[in-house]
């Protein structure tokens, strides 16, 4: 950015008199000249500023996701774009009843997007290389957090209602078609785990499917890449995504 001119004041500054403050002045002059950058110089130094801003704010504060699926509808649709907190876990707890995205903790995912990558995969890709997407190849997944480490998770009948230490769950953000339980199971959290389900439960492979399937259910903590904080994209799709902890309101602490 260049400096301002020198102001006739700032040339009869100097306190020697008219002609040392005119020599002053112009020497004041000519060095910003010699510190004078190129406008291309300029340029790419502002983008570089720019993109460490943008890897620094990824990795450390937010990242956008897209949803893929149906698997979180009514609160997700398909294509919806999404900011994530990764302030949790970490700086700040997580809750039962968060909207999460964490990386496909064992195969829950088949095969690897980036074998045959779509147009939008190899977009990811070359944004990744630069810290502003996922990587592609790290298959992420979004769904609700239902059960924190030694939380007791119980369906006792398919099509029946969920539990979380005893406490019977009203689970306003589930599709109102659809009961909460597509499979009984009776869980408990072990340590440094997350117990998850999709808002869509007949159409979402989740903890409680793959329990179903003699496959580990549960989500290591490690995995978690952060807190799913708002619907950014659409626009007229904007809205927060906090409400979810409402519904376990009453459920007490894990024994």
């Amino acid at each position: 950015m260049n400096e301002p001119e020198p102001s006739p004041r700032a040339e009869t500054a100097a306190p020697d008199g008219g002609a040392s403050g005119e020599q002053t002045a112009r020497h004041g002059h000519s060095h910003s000249a010699r510190r004078r950058m190129p406008l291309w110089l300029d340029t790419v130094v502002t983008m570089v500023i720019a993109l460490l801003i943008a890897v620094l704010v990824k990795t450390f504060l937010i990242q956008p996701f897209y949803i893929p699926s149906a698997s979180m509808n009514p609160t997700l649709l398909n294509d919806d774009k999404i900011l994530v907190s990764k302030l949790s876990p970490g700086v700040f707890d997580l809750e039962r009843g968060d909207v999460i995205v964490f990386e496909d903790p064992a195969d829950w995912i088949p095969g690897d997007a980036t074998e045959d990558p779509t147009p939008r995969v190899r977009l990811m890709m070359i944004l990744s290389a630069v810290g502003l997407a996922p990587d592609p190849s790290q298959d992420h997944l979004v769904k609700r957090l239902i059960g924190l480490p030694g939380d007791h998770v119980v369906c006792e009948e398919q099509g029946g209602t969920l539990t979380v230490n005893g406490v019977e769950l009203e689970e306003p953000y589930i599709n109102p078609e659809t009961p909460a339980c597509q499979v009984a199971f009776d869980v408990t959290v072990p340590e440094d785990s997350v117990w998850v389900m999709g808002d869509n439960r007949y159409s979402s492979a989740d903890s409680a499917y793959h329990e179903s399937q003699g496959e580990d259910g549960f989500v290591p903590m490690d995995d978690v890449t952060g807190r799913a904080v708002v619907i950014f994209w659409p626009a007229d799709r904007w809205s927060g995504l906090g409400s979810g902890r409402e519904a376990f309101a009453d459920v007490p602490a894990s024994e």
